[in-house]
């Protein structure tokens, strides 16, 4: 097995990433091993549903592979590559949300605490997350997980500054009161 230095990392990175944009295949498939894990944590914790997170990890990917050529790595490929993944999920909620609309008017949910416990791609924190009503998870999510501002999330989700930092706000509360009874 080949031990690589973590300084070396970067740039088995970047040489993947510069063969990904010429077309190769399996370069594609080592980064997406290397990267789907984490891909599919964002997307969990913003979708709070198991098969809707796998379907917008999936999509993430097929993004990468036609957009590769847009990254032009003036920032880390993971930066670049969860920002696709944040914005696919986003735009999953908004696809979701406009037919749900359509059949009832209600806030979503998370996932109930029966089907977070249940979850394998789950553990600690993550469980309580996912629970947390759609906005103020997708606020939480992005702003102390990702370490978007609360005006990159405004502008992302469609709402005010100050509502950004309140569902923030409603997330810590819940999510503190949820720790405390368990």
């Amino acid at each position: 097995m080949l031990h690589v230095k973590p300084e070396q990392a970067p740039l088995c990175e970047a040489a993947l990433i510069e063969r990904v944009k010429s077309g190769d295949q399996s370069a594609y498939k080592a980064l997406y091993e290397l990267h789907i894990k984490r891909v599919y944590g964002l997307c969990l914790r913003l979708l709070a549903d198991e098969a809707h997170a796998e379907d917008a990890a999936q999509e993430v990917f097929v993004h990468v592979w036609y957009k590769i050529a847009q990254f032009d790595g003036r920032s880390q490929f993971s930066t670049w590559l969860y920002s696709v993944a944040s914005n696919v999920a986003i735009s999953y909620v908004r696809k979701q949300k406009n037919w749900l609309q359509k059949v009832v008017s209600i806030e979503h949910s998370g996932m109930d605490e029966q089907s977070a416990n249940d979850c394998k791609g789950l553990n600690g924190l993550d469980k309580l997350i996912v629970r947390l009503p759609e906005r103020a998870r997708m606020v939480f999510v992005l702003f102390a997980i990702e370490g978007y501002r609360h005006e990159e999330i405004a502008e992302q989700l469609g709402m005010a500054v100050g509502s950004s930092k309140s569902q923030y706000h409603r997330a810590r509360q819940l999510l503190q009161e949820w720790y405390e009874n368990e």
